[in-house]
């Protein structure tokens, strides 16, 4: 791969500029070979969803358009919601080349006979709104776009917003709490069971007396940018980059302790280490990599895992995950106790509260961490911690309370020195700050300075404060 596939070098900034780079083939392509040489076109291609868990596009499209007709309509909804500590993908993807991912939703809703489509960011992604309501307007005007009406709705910070369950409660016009079933089982607006504080087919103008569970495909606007390029270029095209098992590329993030923090392409069965060096530009002079951690949601990987494959099967061998390719680089200098103090402490804020043992679970283990970190703790916080480690994920919604037992179990068995060391008096260590990215400008990522003052009800506190030696 030598020409950006996602990311062009500059934005397109206008329909015209997209058009002239070979954009619209893949809208053409689908219209003309109809929605099921496009479905075999994706599952030949292998293309899996770039949210987080890899699943495979075609089949998770062909599910959504087998339903009944009583099923009730269908929906799409393109998450553009990201959110998750360390990555910073698809933001620029939307700055970029919005029209693409536009492209892709059209396609999507196209196929799978969609009645609406909705695009859902934060409402603080300010660039992202700005591109993505300009190229909706131009594509309108061009006739580029399905029948289906696509609509931009904006959210609040809430790192559950990108979780899809949730994502539709946002959509529906209420908070990010995750329902009890996925989309494809009980999708917007469906009546037919229970899915979340209370449904709402008043919104739609549905009969309430009528069971419906509108099946609605809740897809990454990264996985949507690849489908005008597989449509038009074809399946086998894709399969030349990747593996097997992860065919194509995906937009990685690297930040942390490495020279400069970035983003880019890479094509899917890199090593992790050159991903971190040609990204990140490596470790800082006279520095080694400890640990990397992708996003919250997985296993850390340690110093002697650096040749793992960056693709899902890579990963998985390694015993951990790909995630949405967010790596968060720690040196020899970090401290893995405040690591793990941090990571708990985001979790369990950002817990929505639906199931006590999450809730509960990660707020303690968070106080526990806390007195180890400050070299307060005893054995009995480590049996604690260990204990609720446990049960954290009993009877969850979402995966948060397995993302807790995951990372933080994860931490414990790879650096048991370092929790011994603070059990036994070491000095307290400082905070590592949680990689929340607002932005990356000039080789720095900046992180969000509001997320240390969130509290556990997703308020903030008032007071101003401030990482030990400066915030990121």
């Amino acid at each position: 791969m030598t020409t950006p596939l996602l990311l062009p070098p500059e934005p397109f900034t206008s329909l015209d500029q997209y058009l002239l780079a070979g954009g619209g083939e893949g809208w053409r392509t689908a219209l003309d070979a109809g929605p099921e040489a496009v479905l075999a076109a994706l599952k030949t291609s292998g293309l899996r969803g770039r949210g987080g868990a890899g699943f495979p596009a075609g089949r998770k499209w062909a599910s959504i358009r087998a339903g009944r007709p009583d099923v009730g309509p269908r929906f799409v909804v393109a998450n553009g919601a990201e959110g998750e500590p360390g990555t910073f993908k698809d933001r620029p993807l939307m700055r970029r080349n919005p029209y693409q991912v536009i492209e892709g939703l059209a396609i999507a809703a196209t196929v799978i006979g969609a009645a609406q489509a909705f695009i859902a960011v934060k409402r603080t992604f300010e660039p992202e709104i700005e591109a993505l309501s300009r190229a909706l307007k131009e594509m309108a005007e061009a006739e580029l776009l399905c029948d289906a009406p696509i609509t931009l709705v904006t959210g609040p910070e809430e790192y559950l917003f990108g979780e899809e369950k949730a994502l539709l409660e946002v959509v529906e016009g209420k908070e990010p709490l995750p329902r009890l079933y996925p989309p494809y089982v009980q999708g917007l607006y469906g009546t037919a069971s229970e899915s979340g504080w209370e449904a709402s087919p008043e919104l739609m103008g549905f009969d309430p007396d009528v069971p419906i569970s509108n099946p609605t495909l809740a897809t990454n606007v990264e996985t949507l940018a690849n489908v005008p390029l597989i449509v038009s270029r074809g399946a086998e095209w894709f399969r030349t980059m990747g593996t097997e098992q992860s065919p194509g590329v995906a937009i990685c993030t690297v930040v942390g302790d490495v020279v400069h923090d970035g983003f880019g392409e890479v094509e899917l069965g890199t090593p992790l280490r050159e991903v971190i060096e040609r990204i990140g530009g490596g470790p800082r002079a006279g520095r080694e990599i400890k640990a990397v951690l992708s996003g919250v949601a997985n296993p850390v990987l340690t110093a002697d895992q650096l040749d793992t494959p960056v693709s899902y099967e890579g990963m998985k061998e390694a015993g951990t995950g790909l995630g949405s390719c967010g790596f968060i680089v720690y040196d020899e200098t970090a401290d893995m106790v405040s690591v793990a103090r941090s990571v708990s402490r985001f979790l369990s804020v950002e817990s929505c509260g639906q199931c006590p043992p999450c809730k509960l679970g990660t707020m303690a283990i968070s106080e526990r961490l806390e007195r180890i970190a400050n070299a307060q703790g005893t054995e009995h916080d480590v049996m604690e911690i260990g204990g609720w480690l446990g049960r954290v994920s009993d009877a969850n919604r979402c995966y948060l309370g397995e993302e807790e037992q995951r990372v933080i179990s994860s931490l414990l068995r790879a650096f048991p020195e370092e929790f011994a060391a603070h059990l036994e008096g070491g000095p307290p260590a400082e905070w590592v700050p949680i990689p929340k990215i607002v932005d990356i400008v000039d080789g720095r990522a900046v992180y969000d300075p509001k997320q240390i003052l969130k509290r556990p009800d997703w308020t903030y506190a008032d007071a101003e404060w401030q990482y030990p030696h400066g915030s990121a």
